[in-house]
């Protein structure tokens, strides 16, 4: 089964980091954040990837191009004009890099990439988020419910800190960043069936507008509820917070 991921938008929110590269190229813990995402698939051994480029696309490209390089021991022969890979460590990935236009909107993207996947089930998430996600057991759920498209449902942080204060104005408790009102969002990480692209009119449509909601209304829309961790990266914050998760060596999401 492919794995397709956005990777096509502007990142206006992160703009300190995506005037010079797409945003699934800013880096955690020194790799992009595209490659934790593809990670994770991996690890339940999903290894034929699509991605939906856009913005800087060919920037991705290149980053694909010399990755065996950069991930390899070589000798290089001047002389000869030659190269001799000693050792490598790169993952059994397939790679299909697709522009799918700088201007089109997340619906036309994933519409782009129909003769990629033809007509099999395909997995779908956007390359800004990560999440310690069982794709295996989301895999089953969509199986078991036989729905055009399943959904992983995640509930977010606060985005601000929440105090406890007693009747008397004492803070009796501070707590950074709690769960937020307990609503449930699209989480990315979806299972579609080919039907979904039916849904899609063209490169201006929005996949999270019309085609998710005239799902639901069809009644083939079906929601994975993951109460664990999932955190998109929208803002330098977020990138700053899930730099921070990495580096102490404590990210939920890095299970390979």
């Amino acid at each position: 089964m492919k794995v397709v991921i956005l990777a096509g938008g502007f990142g206006t929110r992160l703009s300190e980091e995506t005037g010079i590269k797409p945003k699934p190229l800013v880096e955690i813990g020194g790799m992009p954040i595209l490659w934790h995402i593809m990670k994770l698939y991996s690890a339940y051994g999903f290894n034929d990837f699509v991605l939906c480029l856009g913005y800087k696309g060919y920037l991705i490209k290149e980053f694909f191009a010399n990755y065996f390089l950069h991930k390899s021991d070589v000798t290089i022969d001047l002389a000869a004009n030659s190269v001799q890979v000693l050792d490598s460590q790169v993952e059994s990935w397939k790679i299909t890099l697709i522009d799918t236009g700088v201007d089109t909107m997340t619906g036309g993207r994933i519409k782009r990439i129909r003769p990629q996947v033809l007509n099999e089930p395909f997995m779908l998430t956007y390359g800004d988020g990560v999440s310690n996600v069982n794709i295996k057991k989301l895999l089953d759920f969509h199986r078991k419910h036989k729905r055009y498209c399943t959904v992983t449902a995640v509930q977010p942080s606060g985005k601000f800190g929440a105090l406890n204060i007693s009747k008397y104005g004492i803070v009796d408790s501070f707590q950074e960043k709690p769960k937020g009102d307990g609503t449930w969002i699209n989480g990315g990480f979806f299972v579609c069936e080919p039907q979904v692209f039916d849904f899609i009119e063209g490169d201006q449509t929005f996949w999270e507008l019309d085609p998710m909601e005239n799902l639901a209304r069809q009644n083939q829309m079906v929601a994975y509820l993951h109460k664990a961790f999932w955190r998109p990266m929208d803002t330098l914050r977020d990138k700053s917070d899930l730099e921070n998760i990495w580096s102490a060596g404590k990210a939920p999401w890095k299970i390979w």
